[in-house]
């Protein structure tokens, strides 16, 4: 989920992080309206330095690998197999057949970063009506930016690793985001096959924490489940052309299903109890 993102900073704005005008400068891809996951462009992570008092930011591949990748041949055929732009919090230590995972070394190494948002984009499913007005089990699939209240951008919780292209000498930076369950609004909006995930958003102290706070292993399971309010959040469509046109306009579709706003009024775990 959430394979397109947006990183579209100017760099007067990104300079407010902190005094980042050189490094800035040599980052011509971070006004782009939207990141397609798929094509493991360029795109800017923070990490800290070795001793965890700043951070930097560098260029990164959106797309973790794992240790012995160590060739532009080895890394597609992994990509071909795997889709690691992001990680289930749950799945930090062991993978879903309870198998120490990929994410593990990072994990007990610390190697946390910060992903750099300013707008997620997740296709909302809406099943296809019929001649004779019945529901169809097929759907039609409606793009939504969605974007933090009063925030023009926020990070999300990650993992990287470096992993040596020997063909060219150079330690390349890969990442991948943490996903948890999806809110009330979320749930809505990534919808397909219910699997209902969203990223891991930070606020500006549990950033600071998992970037520079040194968790242990627990409390960064703690943070990777953070689940940011749905009453927190702004939304709206947007057009289909994303992908093509790299920019995310906002527009209408007709006759599609408003968004269930009860979250404003109930408290998400009411809504959505625990099973």
């Amino acid at each position: 989920m959430c394979y397109y993102n947006g990183q579209k900073v100017t760099r007067s704005e990104f300079i407010r992080l902190k005094n980042l005008e050189k490094e800035v400068r040599r980052y011509n891809f971070l006004n782009v309206g939207v990141h397609n996951g798929f094509m493991f462009e360029p795109a800017a992570i923070a990490i800290a330095n070795s001793d965890k008092t700043d951070f930097e930011l560098v260029q990164a591949q959106w797309g973790f690998m794992p240790y012995g990748i160590d060739s532009h041949e080895k890394a597609q055929e992994f990509l071909r197999r795997y889709t690691t732009m992001n990680f289930k919090s749950e799945n930090m230590l062991l993978n879903e057949k309870k198998e120490r995972s990929m994410w593990a070394s990072s994990v007990e190494k610390g190697k946390t970063c910060l992903v750099l948002s300013t707008g997620m984009i997740e296709n909302r499913h809406i099943n296809k009506i019929g001649k004779k007005g019945q529901q169809l089990t097929t759907t039609d699939a409606f793009p939504y930016m969605v974007t933090m209240k009063d925030r023009e951008y926020w990070w999300m919780a990650g993992l990287y690793n470096q992993v040596l292209d020997k063909e060219t000498g150079e330690l390349v930076y890969t990442f991948a985001f943490a996903t948890t369950k999806a809110n009330a609004l979320m749930r809505q909006i990534h919808n397909k096959d219910n699997k209902w995930r969203m990223p891991a958003i930070l606020n500006d102290d549990q950033a600071y924490e998992w970037l520079l706070g040194g968790p242990s292993v627990e409390r960064m399971q703690e943070l990777a489940r953070i689940q940011v309010s749905s009453k927190d959040m702004e939304y709206c469509t947007i057009t289909k052309e994303y992908l093509s046109d790299r920019v995310a306009n906002p527009t209408q579709y007709d006759a599609l299903p408003p968004i269930d706003m009860a979250y404003m009024d109930t408290a998400e775990e009411l809504l959505y109890p625990a099973a």
